[in-house]
């Protein structure tokens, strides 16, 4: 399909799952411009109330009987083949798109793409520079991968050439992609589902960073060493950033009673400004400094960077404040790679407490299995383990591994760990083993908020 079919606004467009968090974002973007905008989801949520108060035809439920008047159907990698709607599609011969490629066409229409890629902090990034870029005023197009206060969501409709959207390595559907300017935050092992190995990783970001026009800005984390080698292949101008190396570099740094640092930002050796974050975590001083480059790559005022960074104090499900109960904090986080893990547990061993209780569901049989080795060596901060069961998500148990044979790996470790098998026994466990001024973390990637929830509800 050409950018010509995206801007023909008599087309109608299906999106299949049209509530997640992505695809509300594209839904919501042809809406805006006038376009006629049907789409189906397993359940009616406040995503597609309000993508129907804005004149989306809305279902319930996946059935071939939807597909009505449509010239494009758009699905995510989540959706099987054998959807109804999918299939009632290409048995019509209407046209099928994948969200990537649909993304990728979308940012056809806007000059300067800032996609944010990596293996970890992607949203977090993405929110900062959607905080610079507002206030600055540079009215820009945002797609973020989870809720940002500041936007009321995960998406913000604006009316300039500027546009700006995570960029996933999952099956490399970046690669559909247009970015101006391009950001990699580090590159690791993950979704080992798809690739063969971490060198089957790297190549696809360096197809990435490939993309990026010559006169466009590739930006990367010197402190990763697969970062720094793609940044060597790029033919684009590129910029670095890091702690103890990078050209824009964080020096001074002192971390506050709530975990943020407060630190002085430098270029080549020269200092620009002070930052005084409220996002808290080491990791947030690397992802502060990647938005940083952005501003400075668009002559962004230093105030307006500065005030942008001041007023994030972080996206929801990232190091989340969720409440207290009886002087017992509860947070939760998405991490879910053993080194999200263990920069959310840094975190909190940063900040005042007691003892660290924490609350982790596996997300995916594959990534246990192939990461399995280095969860057994995350969860060193933390004075209770609380392991739940692990949430397959898009995978089927086959028997690959189990949360127990984890447990009992981290077990032989000499660490503090219990199994557990549904949200209610990890709650009763939770409940009888937190005192005053102890911090209960819920950390993973599906649906173990809900243990926080009903510890702050009983």
């Amino acid at each position: 399909m050409s950018f010509d079919f995206i801007k023909d606004k008599h087309k109608k467009v299906h999106f299949i799952g049209i509530g997640g968090v992505s695809m509300s974002g594209l839904a919501a973007v042809l809406l805006n411009k006038g376009y006629k905008v049907s789409g189906s989801d397993s359940k009616q949520s406040e995503t597609t109330d309000k993508l129907k108060k804005n004149g989306a035809e809305i279902y319930i439920g996946h059935h071939e009987e939807n597909i009505k008047d449509v010239d494009l159907v758009v699905y995510t990698a989540a959706i099987s083949k054998d959807n109804p709607e999918l299939v009632a599609a290409k048995n019509r011969n209407i046209q099928t798109m994948d969200r990537a490629e649909f993304l990728g066409q979308i940012m056809l229409g806007h000059k300067y793409n800032v996609a944010i890629s990596g293996t970890h902090g992607k949203t977090t990034c993405t929110s900062m520079i959607s905080h610079i870029t507002l206030e600055a005023n540079l009215d820009p197009t945002i797609l973020v991968g989870g809720d940002l206060d500041l936007i009321n969501g995960n998406y913000r409709i604006g009316n300039s050439d500027y546009f700006v959207t995570e960029a996933c390595e999952y099956k490399e559907s970046f690669l559909r992609f247009f970015p101006y300017v391009g950001i990699i935050l580090n590159i690791e092992a993950d979704h080992l589902d798809y690739y063969k190995d971490i060198n089957h990783i790297q190549s696809a970001f360096e197809k990435f960073a490939a993309l990026i026009p010559e006169d466009g800005y590739l930006i990367g984390n010197a402190e990763d060493i697969r970062t720094l080698k793609v940044l060597e292949t790029a033919k684009c101008n590129t910029i670095s950033f890091g702690i103890d190396a990078g050209d824009v570099r964080a020096k001074n740094i002192h971390f506050k009673d709530n975990g943020a640092a407060c630190f002085d930002v430098y270029k080549d050796e020269v200092k620009l400004f002070s930052l005084d974050l409220n996002a808290p975590g080491r990791h947030n001083i690397l992802n502060a400094l990647s938005a940083v480059c952005v501003g400075l790559i668009f002559n962004i005022p230093h105030t307006s960077i500065m005030a942008g960074l001041n007023t994030f104090s972080g996206a929801h499900k990232r190091f989340e404040h969720k409440g207290s109960k009886d002087s017992v904090s509860v947070i939760d986080d998405y991490a879910h790679h053993p080194t999200e893990i263990k920069a959310t547990l840094g975190t909190a061993k940063n900040t005042a407490h007691n003892n660290i209780v924490c609350v982790f569901q596996p997300h995916t049989y594959t990534r246990t299995k192939t990461l399995f080795k280095e969860f057994t060596e995350c969860f060193d901060d933390t004075d209770v383990l609380v392991l739940m069961d692990i949430y397959a998500a898009r995978e089927k148990d086959t028997g690959l591994v189990s949360s127990m044979e984890l447990g009992d790996a981290l077990r032989a470790k000499g660490i503090n760990c219990v199994n557990v098998h549904s949200h209610q026994e990890a709650f009763e466990y939770v409940k009888s083993h937190v005192s005053k001024g102890d911090v209960l973390l819920t950390v993973g990637a599906g649906d173990v908020v809900k243990v926080g929830d009903l510890f702050l509800a009983n």
